[in-house]
C-alpha cells in the first residue's frame, strides 16, 4: 500500500487503462442513456435509498459523472439568472475583477459567495430555485445529511477561453507540492467530502464550451499530483469529453475527474452557469476557536521565540485557505488565497 505520494507514481499507461474503460448502461437501470460515457438521468426521479445507490455508485466507481436533463424548470432558471446578472452588472460598476481558480482572472464574470447574496436579494426566488428533489437526491446519494451547499456564479464570455485540465476542491486547489505534503489516504478521503455540480442557465450547444471531462479519471489514485504534469494534460486534451446542456440541466460529478470549462466559440452567447460546491457536513472541527484572537496574542511572542516557531503556528493559527470571503481574498496569484498561517509567517519573517 503506497503510503505518501511521489511524482514517479504517476504512471500515464496506468492512467490510460483507467480511463478507457466502458460505462455500461446496464449497470445503471435507472439512467436513460450513456453519451460519450457520461450517464444521462431524468430530471424527475423519485428519491430513493435504491436510486441513491446507483448514484453513488456511478460517482466512486462509474463514470464519476451524471447528468440530469430538465433538472430546474426553465422559468425558476430564468428568475434566478434575472437576478444573477443583476449581481454582475452592479459588480462590473464597482469596477469589480474576479479572480478564478484555472483561468485568467478579469476574462469571465464570477459571482463569489452567490448562496447567501441571492438569498438576500430574492428570497422568495431563491426558496424556489433550491425547492429542488433532484439537487437533494444526488446531494444525499453522495454525502448523506446535514451537507453545505455554496455557490459560484460563472460566465463564460465569447472567446473565453478554456480552463486547464484539473480535480477540484480539496486537493485540486493545490499545487503538487503541496498535495504531495499530504498522504495517500487523504487523497483518497479529499474528494468523498465534496460534490461538484453545475446548473446551465442558458442553452450551452457545443460552441459556447461547455465543461470538458475525462470520464474514470476520478479512479486514478494519484490524479492529485498527476493533473499538474503535461503529459496528463496531453491526454486529457486528447481523450476529454464535452456535453452539450440546455437551459436547467444540471451535472454533477466526483471532484477527482479531470475536467475544465471549454472554450466559448460563439459570437454571442454569455455561458451561465451556476457552480455548486456542496460539502460534506463532517468538514468541521469539533469546536469553534478564534484563530484571530489566538494569533494577535502570540506574535509578539513569536517575534522572539527560541523554540519551533511553525509547531505553534501549526497549532494556533489557520492553515487551510477556506472557507474564504472571496470578494475579499481572491484566488488570483494562485488555487487559493493565502491561509492566516501564511499572513502570520510572512509577517514574522519581515
Amino acid at each position: 500500500m503506497t503510503t505518501w505520494f511521489t511524482a514517479a507514481d504517476c504512471d500515464l499507461e496506468e492512467f490510460r487503462t483507467v480511463c478507457e474503460q466502458k460505462t455500461e448502461i446496464a449497470d445503471y437501470p435507472h439512467a436513460r442513456d450513456v453519451v460519450d460515457g457520461v450517464l444521462i438521468y431524468p430530471g424527475d426521479l423519485p428519491n430513493t435509498r435504491e436510486i441513491q445507490s446507483e448514484l453513488a455508485r456511478a460517482l466512486m466507481d462509474g463514470p464519476g459523472i451524471v447528468v440530469f436533463r430538465g433538472a430546474f424548470a426553465p422559468e425558476v432558471v430564468d428568475r434566478a439568472t434575472a437576478v444573477f446578472t443583476d449581481m454582475i452588472v452592479e459588480q462590473r460598476a464597482a469596477g469589480v475583477t474576479g479572480g478564478d481558480h484555472f483561468a485568467k482572472p478579469g476574462a469571465n464574470d464570477r459571482v463569489w459567495g452567490a448562496l447567501d447574496k441571492f438569498a438576500l436579494r430574492d428570497p422568495a426566488a431563491f426558496a424556489d430555485y433550491y425547492d429542488n428533489d433532484t439537487l437533494a437526491l444526488i446531494c444525499q446519494a453522495w454525502l448523506g445529511t446535514g451537507y453545505q451547499v455554496t455557490s459560484q456564479i460563472n460566465v463564460v464570455n465569447p472567446g473565453g477561453v478554456a480552463q486547464t485540465a484539473h480535480r477540484d476542491y480539496h486537493l485540486g486547489f493545490m499545487s503538487q507540492d503541496q498535495a504531495l505534503r499530504y498522504p495517500a489516504h487523504i487523497h483518497a478521503l479529499s474528494p468523498l467530502l465534496t460534490l461538484q455540480g453545475a446548473v446551465a442557465h442558458v442553452d450551452m450547444p457545443l460552441e459556447t464550451g461547455p465543461t470538458l471531462y475525462l470520464p474514470h479519471s476520478q479512479k486514478y489514485p494519484a490524479g492529485y499530483v498527476a493533473y499538474h504534469r503535461p503529459e496528463f494534460t496531453e491526454y486529457f486534451e486528447s481523450h476529454r469529453v464535452q456535453l452539450p446542456l440546455s437551459k436547467g440541466d444540471a451535472a454533477f460529478f466526483n471532484p477527482a475527474v479531470f475536467h475544465g470549462a471549454g472554450t466559448n466559440h460563439s459570437a454571442d452567447v454569455r455561458r451561465m452557469a451556476n457552480l455548486l460546491q456542496v460539502s460534506s457536513a463532517f468538514g468541521r472541527a469539533m469546536e469553534k476557536v478564534d484563530r484571530t484572537a489566538m494569533v494577535q496574542a502570540l506574535y509578539p511572542v513569536l517575534r522572539t521565540f527560541p523554540g519551533r516557531v511553525e509547531n505553534v503556528i501549526a497549532a494556533a493559527a489557520e492553515g487551510y485557505a477556506f472557507p474564504a470571503d472571496l470578494d475579499h481574498d481572491q484566488p488570483i496569484d494562485g488555487l487559493a488565497p493565502p491561509t492566516q498561517a501564511d499572513l502570520l509567517r510572512k509577517s514574522l519573517a519581515g
